[in-house]
């Protein structure tokens, strides 16, 4: 009964829907059945007259539909708040979530977008779509490619603890390397996406960039999860990107329209500055990065004097 329930609710209310598809999105839901037994759902429920449900009959595979002013189906039924969070959610939250998960409730996400349409009367939740953006504080850049394959196998490890077998090529080496991972963090920087892991063997953390992953395939063998692992620490301890993290005492110059800003939005807990007649010297205690070089190098002629030095652990 309830892999019916679902059926209802991942056919799309726009576009239609093939029976593979929907056999796919039960797996991912975890209510895995047969072609043949979703064909047959298929069939009842668009030959019972209870449900708006039609086949396209233009060719095969056969692909379903609900009919035109059909209301579309919906568990419990969303609100236009609820509507409104689930859309914002998808845009925002895409690459977070486990590719499992997304598939499962990709009809959630369907309604939520059809009752937020242009058409809906629900004029200040859709209207809210157009009054928030997430803007950056860089050069916008199209993210980089990450295979399909590759997010899908490491979102289902990252999210039954499995470990991980990768071929990976950092930017420094000519040819690819087999790791196997213990993946245990993904996280989102600017455009490009890290899995934050653990080696095989070691107990230092470490990050791989999603698109040079060449390959991967999760594990049958699962892991404990670290006790001592901390995503929101790693982020403020380490960098992302190959290599390991290198923590700097940096210190450099500024002019004072540019300075406020660091002012207001420090590099660091332990920042300290001083005004200088026509600026401010910075110090802090960072991670020695590229995205770093790259947003002093971005001020220009404002910053000057720029000096570090090893950071005392």
């Amino acid at each position: 009964m309830q892999a019916a329930v679902e059926i209802l609710r991942f056919i799309p209310k726009r576009g239609s829907i093939s029976t593979q598809e929907l056999v796919q999105r039960l797996e991912a839901a975890e209510l895995p059945r047969t072609e043949r037994a979703v064909q047959r759902w298929l069939k009842a429920l668009c030959e019972s007259g209870k449900h708006d449900i039609e086949r396209e009959d233009g060719g095969k595979p056969y692909r379903y539909r609900w009919k035109e002013n059909a209301k579309g189906f919906s568990v419990g039924g969303l609100n236009p708040r609820e509507c409104l969070v689930l859309t914002l959610a998808e845009q925002q939250l895409g690459m977070l979530l486990p590719a499992k998960l997304m598939k499962s409730i990709e009809g959630l996400f369907s309604e939520a977008r059809s009752q937020l349409s242009e058409k809906s009367p629900d004029l200040h939740e859709r209207e809210w779509l157009q009054k928030v953006r997430v803007v950056s504080t860089s050069q916008p850049l199209l993210p980089p490619r990450v295979m399909p394959d590759v997010f899908q196998e490491v979102s289902d490890a990252l999210y039954g603890n499995q470990w991980l077998d990768v071929v990976y090529q950092s930017a420094a080496a000519k040819k690819a390397s087999i790791y196997r991972v213990m993946p245990l963090g993904l996280v989102q920087q600017g455009p490009r996406m890290y899995l934050a892991c653990r080696f095989e063997g070691y107990d230092d953390n470490r990050s791989l960039a999603l698109h040079r992953i060449k390959s991967a395939t999760a594990s049958t063998l699962t892991f404990a999860r670290p006790k001592d692992f901390d995503l929101r620490q790693l982020d403020d301890d380490m960098g992302f990107g190959d290599g390991p993290p290198k923590m700097i005492r940096l210190s450099f110059q500024i002019d004072k329209a540019n300075g406020l800003h660091i002012l207001e939005c420090p590099l660091s807990a332990d920042q300290t500055y001083k005004e200088l007649p026509e600026g401010y010297l910075i110090t802090a205690t960072v991670v020695d990065t590229e995205v770093l070089g790259r947003w002093l190098n971005g001020f220009g002629d404002a910053v000057s004097g720029i000096t570090h030095r090893a950071a005392k652990n």
